[in-house]
């Protein structure tokens, strides 16, 4: 992750990310029917901030694609499309609290504190099973999802993987973490 409080790529990273970003669009059609890449490209370019999130899921192996776009706002939605979770974010507890609950062997940081650090969100349970609609993620790892409130309140936390040609949602302890296991995120744009 990037050190600068200012959340801005320099022209050269911009240039290596919207070419990187591009080819990944181009290659993987099937993930953003009907969408363009100029549009898309034109819409990133405004918002020099979300470039910066991108660039942050792409640093830490996310590989971040545009999986649709909002009808009401026209936003496109960027997914970590990585095979496997992303290797720059795995031994993370789900949160804080997770975190504070840890005696002892705590890891550096936290699924959610690391995401708001990236200006991004974890996958929620729903987008973790549409991306999963579009390609076989996750074989061999697993990824932390966004948690309803009602499980988190008694301790737990959720994560996805793919099994047996089939997507399974598990649950650990919010303090438990693995090497494994990291987060995939969504950013809007």
């Amino acid at each position: 992750m990037s050190t600068s409080n200012k959340k801005q790529l320099s022209p050269k990273q911009r240039e290596e990310l919207l070419s990187a970003l591009k080819a990944r669009f181009e290659k993987n059609l099937n993930r953003h029917n009907g969408l363009e890449w100029a549009k898309v490209q034109s819409r990133l370019e405004a918002n020099p901030e979300k470039l910066w999130s991108l660039n942050e899921m792409e640093s830490t192996g996310g590989e971040p694609d545009v999986v649709g776009q909002e009808k009401k706002s026209g936003e496109y939605i960027f997914f970590d499309c990585s095979a496997e979770t992303p290797k720059g974010r795995v031994s993370v507890c789900y949160d804080r609290e997770g975190w504070l609950s840890r005696k002892e062997a705590r890891p550096k940081t936290t699924a959610m504190d690391l995401a708001a650090a990236m200006g991004i969100e974890l996958l929620t349970e729903e987008e973790y099973l549409e991306l999963q609609k579009l390609g076989e993620f996750d074989l061999k790892t697993s990824s932390w999802v966004k948690t309803p409130a009602d499980i988190r309140e008694l301790g737990g936390a959720l994560y996805c993987d793919r099994r047996y040609g089939r997507v399974f949602v598990g649950h650990n302890g919010a303090q438990s973490y693995y090497a494994a296991r990291a987060f995939r995120g969504v950013l809007r744009v």
